[in-house]
C-alpha cells in the first residue's frame, strides 16, 4: 500500500499530470445534444508521414495520412480517408498547409449507397512547446465536393483541433499522455442533406509512446458526436478505439 499511494502523490504532485487531467475534464464536459441518438463501437487505424522538401526549399514540406474505419461494432468498413498535403513552415512554430482529401464512405454512414467525399483544404498549424507538454491548434476551412446523384453543391466547413501531449516520465520518457479535442462546423447548407451550423465533435484521450526518434504511436478512446439537425436520422454518437502511427522522416 506504501508504494501504490507514494506513486499517487508523484502524479499528483507532477504539473503536466494536473494538467492534462484539467484539459481532459474540460473535453469531456462539453455538451451535446440531449435528443434522440443511435451509438456504434468503431475501429479506426492509421498513419501519418511527415518529412521535408529541403531539396527544394528548405521551408517546404510534405504529409501523407491514410486511415480505415470500421463500424457497425467494428464488423465492416465504414469509411477511408486518403489525405496528402503541402506545408510551408515559416518558423517550428507556424506551419500552413494546402491538401485534399479523398473519403469513400459506406454503412453506417451512408444512408442508402456508398458514395465518395472529395475534399480540397487548407491549413493553419501552431506548435508551442512548454515545460509541461506540446501544444498543438490547428484551424482548417474544406470545400467538399460529393459524388451523391442530384447533389452538385459544394460544401464549406470549418474545424478546430487543439491538442495537448504531456510526458509521463514516472512511467516512461517514451510515454505521453495525449488529449485533444476537435469542433466541425458547416458553413452552409446544401441539397446533399448538410444544413449548416455545428457538426461534429471529436474527443480524444489516450497514450502516446516513442518506438524511435522517428516513429510515435498513439492509441486510446476517441467520442465521435455526429449532429443531424433536420434529419430524420437521429444523431449518432461513435465510441472509436484509434490507432495510429505518426512517422517523422
Amino acid at each position: 500500500m506504501m508504494k501504490h499511494s507514494c506513486l499517487l502523490n508523484n502524479m499528483c504532485k507532477t504539473p503536466s499530470t494536473l494538467i492534462a487531467l484539467i484539459v481532459l475534464g474540460l473535453i469531456f464536459t462539453i455538451p451535446v445534444s440531449a435528443g434522440d441518438r443511435v451509438e456504434d463501437f468503431n475501429t479506426w487505424t492509421g498513419i501519418e508521414m511527415i518529412g521535408d522538401l529541403a531539396s527544394i526549399n528548405p521551408h517546404l514540406m510534405y504529409k501523407l495520412f491514410a486511415q480505415g474505419r470500421f463500424g457497425d461494432n467494428s464488423t465492416r468498413f465504414t469509411q477511408a480517408l486518403i489525405r496528402p498535403g503541402i506545408g510551408y513552415a515559416f518558423n517550428e512554430k507556424i506551419t500552413v498547409w494546402l491538401g485534399y482529401d479523398w473519403v469513400p464512405t459506406s454503412r453506417p454512414l451512408a444512408l442508402n449507397h456508398p458514395f465518395n467525399d472529395h475534399r480540397v483544404w487548407q491549413q493553419l498549424s501552431l506548435r508551442n512547446n512548454n515545460s509541461f507538454g506540446t501544444v498543438i491548434s490547428r484551424i482548417r476551412f474544406e470545400q467538399r465536393f460529393f459524388d451523391i446523384p442530384g447533389s452538385s453543391d459544394v460544401a464549406y466547413r470549418y474545424r478546430q483541433l487543439f491538442k495537448l501531449s504531456t510526458p509521463m516520465t514516472f512511467v516512461s520518457p517514451k510515454v505521453s499522455f495525449v488529449v485533444w479535442n476537435e469542433i466541425f462546423v458547416d458553413l452552409n447548407s446544401m441539397d446533399a442533406g448538410i444544413r449548416s451550423g455545428f457538426n461534429q465533435n471529436w474527443a480524444f484521450a489516450g497514450i502516446g509512446y516513442r518506438l524511435n526518434k522517428k516513429t510515435a504511436v498513439e492509441m486510446g478512446y476517441l467520442n465521435q458526436y455526429i449532429n443531424r439537425p433536420q434529419s430524420p436520422r437521429p444523431d449518432q454518437m461513435n465510441h472509436v478505439l484509434s490507432m495510429t502511427m505518426l512517422v517523422n522522416f
